[in-house]
């Protein structure tokens, strides 16, 4: 049975009659509450969050183990949000799930206004090999201590709470799953996407997703970079640049 668009979605700030819809992927070990506040600084734009499965409202749910798989449910959940042009905003692990949901959406006929790839470069995947050690022997192989440290380095996690026996019990588990899923995930060779990219990198993330955006889209592919880190969306949300990408979207209604 299909769950309803509710359990995949969340909606803090709902508007009469949107302009657009903006849909946000959240990171590795993220939830949709990362975004709770970007509605309130996105006029005219609705946005709704992805409920990840294993985490926050949906805890008791085994996480996600397939990227693609994931992404196709998504996909389904967001066909009823078409009436409105839909713009993709994936951080981190974010930005190919949001890839493979907007490979979803063209395959049901639905166009994506646009994708922002968010802590990704556009530039050649790693080594294959160098991913395969990293995901048979990387974050997955890690104890949990070193788990928690990876989490500060990246960013995004408070260190006091990173440290709290409870937390950690409750939050490692899906972050290890993320991780699986996300090291495991290769891409495949398909018709590029038709939707116009943006990907956006802080000028001191030495963490950011590496994909050959030019080569996955048959639009063109605009590079941005900010100040910060990997995390650089906590301190500075990319608001203004949103805004300004979507402008034209929402003149042509």
């Amino acid at each position: 049975m299909t769950r309803p668009a509710t359990t995949w979605l969340q909606c803090a700030t709902p508007v009469d009659d949107p302009q657009q819809r903006l849909i946000c992927f959240p990171h590795a070990g993220g939830s949709a509450s990362f975004y709770r506040d970007w509605g309130a600084h996105l006029p005219g734009t609705e946005v709704h969050a992805v409920r990840y499965p294993g985490r926050a409202e949906r805890l008791a749910e085994p996480p996600a183990t397939d990227l693609r798989a994931l992404a196709a449910v998504i996909a389904e959940a967001l066909e009823p949000l078409a009436d409105r042009p839909l713009a993709l905003f994936g951080h981190s692990m974010g930005a190919p799930i949001a890839l493979e949901t907007a490979r979803a959406l063209e395959a049901r006929g639905i166009r994506p206004a646009h994708l922002f790839a968010s802590g990704s470069c556009d530039a050649a995947h790693p080594d294959p090999d160098a991913e395969e050690s990293t995901a048979n022997g990387g974050e997955s192989a890690e104890d949990d201590a070193a788990v928690v440290e990876r989490l500060l380095t990246l960013g995004g996690t408070d260190p006091e709470l990173a440290r709290d026996p409870a937390f950690q019990e409750l939050v490692l588990p899906y972050v290890r799953a993320d991780s699986r899923m996300f090291h495991t995930y290769r891409p495949r060779p398909e018709t590029p996407l038709r939707c116009p990219v943006t990907t956006i990198t802080g000028d001191a993330d030495n963490d950011a997703d590496r994909r050959p955006w030019s080569e996955l889209t048959a639009g063109p592919v605009r590079a941005h970079t900010t100040p910060g880190d990997h995390f650089y969306l906590v301190d500075r949300p990319p608001y203004a640049l949103i805004l300004a990408t979507l402008a034209p979207v929402a003149a042509r209604g």
